[in-house]
């Protein structure tokens, strides 16, 4: 069966020039103009009950650059512009699909700043990149080639916080194709302690990034704190702080694609836990540390690489009492303290380790969910009840 080429993205680093700079901060400001018009013309027609798609906000659009107060939108390449409204109405079509909340408008300091062009709105030849309106390439850093045999599809550009400018470049792959199936399955329970625990016994350190740097990150918030608002100097410790939060991301991003990868390639069947990350952050003493464990962006890495090389990834109910349960004798434990790292079941005396315990019961759940069709969640009579084994619903232990 032929598999369809992978649309990948690779990004890169670039170093604008001022004028390159100047075009592309006023293309983001139009895109950033254009979204929130065309959102609240929506909105006003939303209140009316009427629905406005994309074609008739494209018409507006036209109409807007030909008044006097909006006529600068012509300076800007209209590729943009119109990807803009196209993401509107895809954001408008998960809203009422219910898969998203009502669309935001976007903010001048905190919207992130970008802007992406389809293929009539850019140009790649002999190895450089020339942007719509611009008269000269971009001084891109190729860290690593494109696939032979290109053909981009569109090119995001955007500037982080920490004011770097990187452009997005997305394309087919087809070096990304399906790895040869194996009988080897994982379970992995993720934690604080250590960020993940396999069912084979191997645990990986948490390297705690956000500690590493905590003490220079304090400092250069408290420097931000005493600037004056609106002032140079204000904007100059905003991005010292920025650039700290970049750094600690990029340190953690690279270990968990490092994880990640590794895991899909050696594994046919990965089984996690489907931790509501958002609602555990709420926990004051602890969100710090979910934070920069980074479990929401493991699970992300982990289903997109094992869809791209044909693994398959089982989430096990969060209720699944993966910690409490003897992974020997299947004896449910009444309580057991997030301070107990090791217990012995009463029921067999097998003494179980608490990650590689819960790791082995998701594994084991995992296949049985995969073998027979059982269902993962555990038996509740009713919403927030209790399960089959007459014990109250525990909550996620990690």
């Amino acid at each position: 069966m032929a598999v369809n080429p992978v649309k990948r993205a690779f990004k890169y680093r670039f170093y604008p020039s001022d004028v390159q700079a100047a075009e592309l901060l006023r293309t983001f400001g139009c895109v950033r103009k254009v979204y929130n018009l065309a959102l609240a013309a929506r909105t006003e027609a939303w209140a009316r009950q009427e629905r406005v798609n994309y074609h008739a906000t494209s018409a507006m659009l036209t109409a807007w650059k030909k008044t006097g107060e909006l006529a600068f939108l012509n300076e800007v390449s209209s590729v943009p512009l119109q990807q803009t409204l196209r993401h509107l109405q895809s954001a408008f079509t998960h809203f009422f699909a219910k898969r998203a909340k009502y669309p935001r408008f976007k903010s001048r300091k905190r919207s992130r700043k970008s802007a992406e062009y389809t293929s009539s709105g850019f140009r790649i030849r002999d190895g450089a990149l020339t942007l719509a309106k611009m008269a000269a390439p971009l001084d891109v850093v190729w860290s690593r080639p494109l696939p032979e045999g290109a053909a981009p599809s569109t090119v995001t550009v955007s500037q982080d916080a920490a004011g770097r400018w990187f452009v997005s470049i997305l394309c087919e792959d087809p070096s990304v194709k399906p790895l040869p199936a194996t009988d080897a399955a994982v379970g992995i329970d993720v934690g604080l302690d250590h960020l993940l625990t396999l069912s084979t016994g191997e645990k990986v350190a948490n390297p705690r990034h956000e500690r590493r740097d905590r003490a220079r990150l304090a400092k250069a918030q408290r420097e931000l704190s005493r600037k004056a608002k609106g002032s140079a100097n204000r904007d100059k410790a905003r991005r010292r702080v920025a650039r700290i939060h970049a750094r600690i991301a990029d340190r953690r991003r690279d270990l968990l694609h490092q994880l990640t990868t590794r895991l899909v390639r050696e594994n046919q069947t990965l089984v996690i836990e489907d931790l509501t990350v958002t609602n555990m952050v709420r926990n004051r003493p602890l969100a710090r540390a979910i934070s920069d464990a980074g479990w929401r962006e493991f699970r992300s890495m982990l289903e997109y690489k094992a869809a791209w090389y044909g693994r398959e990834v089982i989430a096990v109910d969060r209720y699944f009492p993966s910690t409490r349960l003897c992974s020997a004798c299947d004896t449910l434990q009444e309580r057991l303290p997030l301070n107990v790292r090791t217990w012995t079941c009463e029921t067999c005396g097998m003494a179980h380790d608490r990650d590689v315990n819960a790791a082995n019961n998701l594994l084991a759940a995992g296949l049985a969910a995969t073998v027979c069709g059982a269902g993962v969640r555990p038996q509740r009579s009713s919403p927030g009840g209790q399960s089959a084994m007459k014990q109250k619903t525990p909550r996620r232990e990690p």
